[in-house]
């Protein structure tokens, strides 16, 4: 099961690459709307993964030390 949604996911992603490819080259209004979902999806995801890299870098304001007695 968990393989078919990879294989789906891997679909969907793909699919969105090469509408980005054919927008570029002047594809119909579709492939146009496609192709800006998949850059909105995409700049989404990396905006998030960035705030998730600068709260693991930032901590959680403790240090770290467990801080025991």
């Amino acid at each position: 099961m968990v393989v078919l949604v990879l294989i789906g996911v891997l679909a969907l992603v793909v699919g969105g690459c090469a509408c980005v490819v054919w927008a570029e080259r002047g594809g119909p209004r579709w492939v146009r709307v496609v192709a800006t979902m998949t850059l909105t999806a995409s700049h989404l995801l990396r905006h998030a993964q960035k705030n998730r890299r600068r709260s693991r870098i930032t901590g959680n304001g403790n240090g770290g030390d467990g801080g025991g007695d």
